[in-house]
This record gives C-alpha cells, sequence and structure tokens, in this order.
C-alpha cells in the first residue's frame, strides 16, 4: 500500500476511533436533562428548618409543563405555603390500575461546617455526586421527573396511568401532618394505585462489584422516647453523688451494651438465605449457621459487629441526643436524652418500652413516647413485578439475585401499606453496602449509578405499564 493510502486510512480510523469515544462519552439529551434536574433539585434547600419543598415543586412542575405533560395533570399541593408536594400524571389507556412513582423532596438538615463540600450544591468528583439528598432521595425524584418527560416525547401510551408524586416532610419521623399522609387523607384519588416503586432499596455493591439487586418488601417501625430524669440541682460546688447526669450517663451506657433478641422474619430470612450464598469466607458461613434453629451464638456475635447485618437481626434502640443542665455552677436539675428506637415489623411497641425500662434499670428515668408511630405490614412479591425486575436485573447486572430485604429505616411506603396500596422499596441505584451516607457528612452517589439507575428505571416502569418494552 502506498504511503498516501496509508495516511488516508490512518485518518480514517483514527477519525472513527475518537468520534466513538467522544459518542461514548457524550450524555444522551435524556440524561443531561435528569442531571440538570438532578442539579436544580440539589441546590433547593429543602429542610425543614429553612428550607422550601414548594420551591422544589413547583421547579419541577415547570420541567414537566416545558416537557409537554398537560398543566391539567400537574399539581402543586399542600396544607402550607412552604411545604408544597407535586402530583403529576402521564394519562394511560386505563386499562389497569395506575402505577405510583414515589420520592421525597425534603432532605435532613446538613451544615457546611460539618461537610467537606457545600451541601447544597452538586459536586460531581471522583466518579460521585455529592450533596444533601444525592442518595436520599432528590435520584428518583429526578429520575422520575426526566423519565416521565421522556415518555411524553415519544409518544408512549401506557395501559395504566403513570402518577407521580414528590413529597415533603418524609424526614419528619411519624408526625404525618403533610406528605403522602396528607395526600392520602385529603387527596387519595390523585395517588390511588395498584402499587407504587419508592425509596428504601437498590443494588448493592461489594469491593465495587455488584452483589444482588435488592427489593423492600417490609421496613421496621420508627419509634422515639424521651428519658428524662429530675434532680433538686444545688450549687455546683457542693456537689452529690446523686446527679441526673450520671443517672442518665450509667442508664445509656447499660442501653449501649444491651441487644434485642434475634427475631428473623419472612423478608430477613429470605435475605440472610441469600446473601449467604453471595458472600464468603465467615460472613457466609456465619449466616448459615444463623438460619438454623437453634441460632449459633457465636455466628450471631460476629454478625451483629456489621451495623448493615445488626439492623437486619434485631430491632435496636439508640440514643440520639442529649440535652442536660442550666448553668456552668449548678448541679443539673434535668437530663434528658432521646432514644430512636428501629422496631421490627410484628413486634410490639409497648413490650420494647418495658423493655427499655428494664435496661435502664433506674427508677429515675422516666420512659415517654414522642410523637405517633405506624404500624408497616409487609408486602407481598408480586410474580409480574418479580419476573421483569429479574429479566432486567440480568441485562444490566448479569449473574446477580433479587434479594428481599427489610428496611431498617422509616419511608413513606408505610402510609400506602397502611391504606392496602402495596409498595416496594426499588431503585436500581448502585450503592456500596457499607459506605451509607444517607443523613451524614459528605453524602454521594456514583455518577454511574445515576445514569444507569435513570435506565433501569424508564424501562422497569414501561414494562410494566406495557407488558413489553
Amino acid at each position: 500500500m502506498k504511503p498516501a493510502h496509508l495516511y488516508v486510512l490512518f485518518v480514517l480510523v483514527t477519525g472513527i476511533c475518537a468520534t466513538t469515544l467522544v459518542d461514548a462519552q457524550a450524555p444522551s439529551p435524556h440524561q443531561q436533562l435528569a442531571r440538570e434536574i438532578f442539579q436544580e433539585l440539589i441546590e433547593i434547600n429543602t429542610t425543614d428548618s429553612v428550607g422550601n419543598t414548594t420551591v422544589a415543586a413547583e421547579a419541577m412542575a415547570k420541567r414537566l409543563k416545558a416537557g409537554g405533560i398537560s398543566a391539567e395533570d400537574i399539581q402543586v399541593l399542600g396544607p402550607e405555603p412552604r411545604k408544597g408536594n407535586l402530583v403529576v400524571r402521564l394519562r394511560g389507556t386505563g386499562a389497569r390500575k395506575p402505577i405510583l412513582l414515589l420520592a421525597h423532596l425534603d432532605v435532613v438538615e446538613a451544615k457546611r461546617e460539618d461537610w467537606s463540600v457545600d451541601p447544597f450544591k452538586l459536586l460531581e468528583q471522583d466518579g460521585y455526586f455529592y450533596g444533601r439528598g444525592t442518595s436520599d432521595d432528590k435520584a428518583m425524584a429526578a429520575i422520575f421527573v426526566a423519565n416521565l418527560i421522556r415518555y411524553k416525547q415519544e409518544g408512549y401510551v401506557p395501559d395504566r396511568d403513570l402518577i407521580v408524586a414528590l413529597t415533603a416532610d418524609e424526614e419528619l419521623g411519624d408526625t404525618p401532618a403533610n406528605g403522602v399522609a396528607w395526600l392520602l387523607k385529603n387527596h387519595r384519588n390523585l395517588i390511588d394505585a395498584e402499587f407504587a416503586l419508592n425509596e428504601g432499596a437498590g443494588v448493592a455493591l461489594k469491593n465495587d462489584k455488584p452483589l444482588a439487586n435488592r427489593i423492600q418488601a417490609s421496613e421496621k417501625v420508627f419509634v422515639t422516647y424521651r428519658l428524662e430524669v429530675k434532680n433538686p440541682g444545688g450549687h455546683s460546688s457542693l456537689p452529690s453523688k446523686d446527679n441526673a447526669i450520671y443517672h442518665l450517663a450509667e442508664a445509656l451506657t447499660r442501653l449501649a451494651k444491651y441487644d434485642f433478641p434475634v427475631k428473623l422474619n419472612e423478608a430477613t430470612r429470605g435475605y440472610f438465605e441469600r446473601t449467604a450464598d453471595l458472600e464468603s469466607g465467615q460472613d457466609a458461613e456465619d449466616m448459615e449457621a444463623l438460619l438454623r434453629d437453634p441460632p449459633d451464638a457465636a455466628a450471631v456475635a460476629r454478625l451483629s459487629t456489621k451495623p448493615v447485618y445488626n439492623a437486619q437481626l434485631r430491632t435496636t434502640c439508640v440514643a440520639t441526643r442529649l440535652e442536660a443542665g442550666h448553668a456552668d455552677n449548678a448541679l443539673p436539675q434535668t437530663a434528658r436524652a432521646t432514644v430512636n428506637c428501629r422496631v421490627l415489623p410484628g413486634e410490639s411497641v409497648p413490650e420494647v418500652q418495658q423493655t427499655l425500662v428494664k435496661v435502664l434499670a433506674d427508677d429515675k428515668i422516666t420512659v415517654t413516647p414522642v410523637g405517633n408511630y405506624t404500624l408497616s405490614p409487609p408486602s407481598p412479591l408480586n410474580p409480574e413485578i418479580q419476573q421483569a425486575i429479574k429479566q432486567l436485573t440480568e441485562e444490566f447486572w448479569p449473574g446477580i439475585p433479587l434479594v428481599p430485604i427489610m428496611s431498617t429505616g422509616a419511608t413513606d411506603s408505610r402510609f400506602l401499606r397502611n391504606v392496602g396500596i402495596v409498595t416496594y422499596g426499588h431503585s436500581g441505584l448502585a450503592s456500596d453496602m457499607f459506605d451509607i451516607r444517607a443523613h451524614g457528612k459528605d453524602e454521594r452517589l456514583l455518577v454511574k449509578a445515576f445514569f444507569d439507575g435513570q435506565e433501569y428505571l424508564y424501562r422497569l416502569v414501561k414494562t410494566l405499564s406495557s407488558g413489553k418494552e
């Protein structure tokens, strides 16, 4: 071949390679839209103290209208001005009852001085998106909005309505004055559905490799208690052993050393059975030993040292806040602690309180429930949904199983389940099973996980609303 011909061939080949590389790296229009929406949501402060979910809801409403969704199918509503919820409907043929796609707009507090980065600026760095709400729960909110616009612009007509609800006040616990509970009480028709998809479980990564695609079918019950000690107090120059702070501290130390008994349910037994097949070494042996009757005590003790496993094994109660004293030079007249419990489904909440009293073992400490709690019945696994998830899991993450899981944190799924709307926590968002930063410092989400989750949920919802992709 002549040198001139070689040069032309070189130009053609390198040009093709360069084009392919650019195309592989360039986001598609729907990916770009999802990222823009994600950034917009992260950078709207939606904390309870100073934030505003109405601003976020209205921003999403504007996006949806621009994407072609009819204004009459988009509503921003709520019981107070800065706590708005968004409900939008993509109308289908009505052959089947709707699917509800649920995510919450509010986030827990985040102080700039506690973070390495600004929690209310979306930062893409080292393969991660950083920001408050990246994993809990604005990724799902952004994905649902972007995907609904994509369906509309593609002219897709599902065989059932697709409802997206982005809600407020999910992070406030069992004080349901707003959000899903408020919508169910005042506008049930807007979100009534055959079933719902919500946060609660995604793809578990271990050593950067996909281990399992999880589906949350049940969750623990969120219960908070106030512990309080009263004392006459006095001058700090005349100290006494009868000190409110000491009473409380010693009792909390006893609580820290106490483990509630192991109780497996259908979801957690299935979780350990399937996870044992995925694990190796000591963890796998311990999970198999846990499933024996009776469970092996040494295996339980080893698994209990890992919070992600311990929370699946038992009810947990942990001190989360302390308050005591009224002056530097005075003996404390009052000492208080907040203890948050996550109670296993089916376990008696009053019995948990009685156990707390016994463990604290101090009659000077009163134990009082704070707020209400909502029992959450498990959702039976639907064969159609399981089959769709298994099929797509094999395409996106070949070789990993679908694993049921009990959520250790509370979600809005409990309100839906209590009115008969079967709900599954399932996102397709992948994260390290031992690096959980929701509610914590430097919350983050893998960039790849965001875009994979977007495409996965796009195809899953399409499958479940048409019987085909």
